[in-house]
């Protein structure tokens, strides 16, 4: 039988889901100037600490919004 932390989730669970969440592909993007010097402020003006988050962030969420508005529908 697995232990069990204190939350009481077994160890080897969790190591499974961090695994799972692990990042191990990498693309690159390009910005110009005006670009950047927006995500720069942006992340001046709101405290944001990781730029590579924020802009993955956006990027998942505008890809998962897209994906949802254009479902397919039976009718």
């Amino acid at each position: 039988m697995a232990r069990k932390t204190k939350s009481g989730v077994d160890p080897r669970y969790l190591d499974k889901e961090r695994a799972a969440l692990m990042r191990t592909y990498r693309k690159s993007v390009f910005f110009n100037k005006k670009e950047l010097a927006a995500i720069e402020e942006y992340c001046k003006r709101f405290g944001v600490r990781s730029r590579s988050a924020l802009i993955r962030q956006a990027t998942i969420e505008h890809i998962l919004k897209e994906l949802d508005a254009s479902h397919p529908t039976l009718f």
